[in-house]
C-alpha cells in the first residue's frame, strides 16, 4: 500500500473485519453505509470481511460477509459469535464496531480485550497492533434519549450504557463519525464519555448513474399526475415524525395562502415508506381535506432504481426537514445529481452543506421550513443552476466513496502507526 505515508510503512495490506447487527440492503442504513466503505477501502487496496448477525440469503453480493444467522432477543444474542471471534479475530489488523446497543458490540470489544491481556496476535514479532474502533452511526444523538414515545428505550440505553456500552465506546481505540456536528452531539448524551480519540471520516456515497430518458419516463410512471415539464420539489425518504414531513405541508400549504400567482409553487412529491402508517395515513388525509393544495401534493410510495434517480435529476429542490438525521443519504445523493437542498440543522451534515453552499438551512419549526420554501421558489433558474453546480462539487470533493474512503484510511493507519497515547477530548 503506498496510498498515503502512514499506511506506506505497513509490511502488507490491512485486513479489516467490520462487525454489525445485519447486512440485509433492505435494512438501508448502518448496512448500506457498510458496503459504501467497504467499496472505498478495496479501491485502496484494504482487504475486508464482514461478520453480521444474520441469514447468508439477506447479504449484499460481492463482499465477504460471514453471516451467523439471526440473533435472538432485543439485544440480538448469538451463541455462534464468540466461537467465530476466538478462531478467526487475531487474523485482523482493524475491527470496526457499527452501531451501539447490541451483542455484537460487546462480544468484539470483550474478546480484544482478552487478546490483548493474553497477548494473543498473529504477528510473527508477537506484538498485537489490532486496533478497535466504533462508528456510532448515529446511535450517541441526544434525540433518541428525549423524543417523545422512547421512554423505556431511554432507560434501557442508560442501563446498557452503565454496564455495557461505556466501555465499549471509551474503550475503542477511535470513535468514527460521519461529521463534525455528530462528535459534538454525541458528547451530550452519556456519562462518562471519554474516548481515546474522536475522528471526523466522513461517509461517501456511491457516484449515481449518469441521466438517461427511461429514468425520466420510470419516475412519470409512479407519479402520473406530473408531465416532464412540471417543476417540482421532491422529499424521499420515510414518512415518519422524525423526518418532519406534517410540518413541511402545514409551510407549503401556507405558502399558498401567501403567493397571488398560485403556479409561482413548484409542486411537491412525498416520496417513500411509510404512507401506510397511521402517520403516513393522517398526513394523507391532511393533504385530500385541504382545497388549497390536494391536487398540488403527490404520495408516489418507495422509489427504487432509475425511477429513484429520476425523481432526483428532474426536482428543482430536494428537502428533507428532518428532527434528526446523523447524516442523510438521500441528501446527499440529492448533490450528487446536481441538485440544491434545503435542509434543517438537525441533519447532521448541515454544517458541510452551509460552508460549501449547496443549499439552505433552517430550524426545525413551521417557520423555518416555511422560510426556506420560500427562498427555493424565489431563485431564478440561473441561481439555482449556480446552487446546483456547488452542491455537485461538494458532493465530489467531500462525500464521494473514495475520498471518505481516504480520509478513513489514513486516520486508522495514523492510529497503527502511533506511538503516542490518545488524549482525551476536551
Amino acid at each position: 500500500m503506498n496510498h498515503d505515508e502512514n499506511s506506506s510503512k505497513l509490511p502488507r495490506p490491512l485486513k479489516v473485519l467490520h462487525a454489525t447487527h445485519q447486512m440485509n440492503p433492505k435494512a438501508g442504513g448502518v448496512s448500506q453505509a457498510i458496503v459504501n466503505i467497504i467499496e472505498g477501502l478495496s479501491e485502496l487496496g484494504v482487504e475486508n470481511e464482514v461478520i453480521s448477525l444474520d441469514a447468508a440469503s439477506e447479504i449484499p453480493h460481492g463482499i465477504m460477509v460471514h453471516a451467523l444467522g439471526p440473533g435472538s432477543g432485543p439485544w440480538s444474542y448469538s451463541k455462534k459469535l464468540k466461537p467465530w471471534l476466538t478462531e478467526h479475530l487475531s487474523s485482523f489488523d482493524i475491527i470496526i464496531i457499527h452501531g451501539l446497543w447490541l451483542y455484537h458490540g460487546y462480544s468484539v470489544s470483550k474478546m480484544i480485550r482478552h487478546f490483548k491481556k493474553n497477548k494473543i496476535t498473529s504477528e510473527p514479532s508477537g506484538k498485537n497492533n489490532q486496533r478497535l474502533f466504533t462508528m456510532p452511526h448515529g446511535m450517541l444523538d441526544p434525540y433518541f434519549q428525549k423524543t417523545h414515545g422512547r421512554k423505556l428505550k431511554a432507560l434501557r440505553n442508560i442501563v446498557y450504557w452503565k454496564f455495557i456500552e461505556q466501555y465499549i465506546v471509551n474503550g475503542s481505540d477511535g470513535i468514527l463519525f460521519t461529521c463534525q456536528e455528530e462528535s459534538i452531539l454525541a458528547r451530550e448524551t452519556f456519562k462518562p464519555y471519554r474516548p481515546k480519540r474522536e475522528l471526523i471520516v466522513g461517509l461517501g456515497v456511491k457516484k449515481p448513474p449518469c441521466f438517461s430518458d427511461i429514468m425520466q419516463t420510470e419516475f412519470l410512471k409512479k407519479c402520473p399526475q406530473l408531465t416532464d415539464q412540471t417543476p417540482y420539489i421532491l422529499f424521499l425518504s420515510r414518512i415518519h415524525p422524525k423526518k418532519g414531513v406534517d410540518i413541511l405541508i402545514q409551510a407549503y400549504e401556507n405558502l399558498f395562502r401567501k403567493l397571488s400567482d398560485m403556479t409561482l409553487l413548484p409542486k411537491l412529491v412525498i416520496a417513500g415508506p411509510g404512507i401506510n402508517t397511521s402517520y403516513g395515513q393522517g398526513i394523507l388525509k391532511k393533504v385530500s381535506e385541504s382545497q388549497r393544495i390536494k391536487n398540488s401534493v403527490y404520495f408516489p410510495g418507495m422509489l427504487e432504481g432509475t425511477a429513484k434517480w429520476g425523481a432526483f435529476y428532474n426536482a428543482v429542490f430536494f428537502i428533507l426537514p428532518s428532527h434528526q438525521e446523523n447524516f442523510g443519504i438521500a441528501v446527499v445523493e440529492a448533490m450528487a445529481c446536481g441538485k440544491p437542498t434545503a435542509i434543517t440543522n438537525q441533519v447532521n451534515i448541515w454544517r458541510e452543506i452551509e460552508e460549501g453552499g449547496g443549499g439552505f438551512v433552517s430550524e426545525d419549526t413551521l417557520s423555518g421550513i416555511e422560510g426556506i420554501l420560500e427562498k427555493c421558489i424565489s431563485l431564478k433558474d440561473d441561481e439555482i443552476k449556480i446552487l446546483g453546480l456547488r452542491a455537485k462539487t461538494l458532493f465530489q470533493n467531500e462525500f464521494s466513496i473514495i475520498p471518505a474512503a481516504k480520509r478513513l484510511l489514513t486516520e486508522i493507519t495514523a492510529v497503527i502507526s502511533s506511538s503516542t497515547p490518545a488524549t482525551q477530548p476536551q
